[in-house]
């Protein structure tokens, strides 16, 4: 089974860049929390990458305020 998650083997992860697309189009974390009904905590987990799990409801709000596609904000690196 190569492609089992119970062999121990470097699988990837999932990379972050919601910082960059925030910085870019000048939102701040309260901005983003207010604009897209969240506590200023899970949008601080946002654009610092800590974020454990992710609600699908919460990134399709935050990509319509960043007005941006999933592809811009999380990326596989193998």
């Amino acid at each position: 089974m190569e492609n089992s998650i119970f062999t121990p083997q470097n699988y990837g992860k999932v990379v972050f860049s919601f910082k960059k697309v925030m910085d870019k189009k000048q939102i701040n974390r309260n901005q983003l929390a207010t604009r897209s009904g969240i506590r200023f905590e899970v949008a601080d987990r946002f654009y610092n990458g800590n974020i454990e799990r992710m609600d699908m409801d919460v990134l399709a709000r935050i990509c319509f305020v960043l007005d941006c596609d999933v592809a811009d904000v999380m990326t596989f690196q193998k």
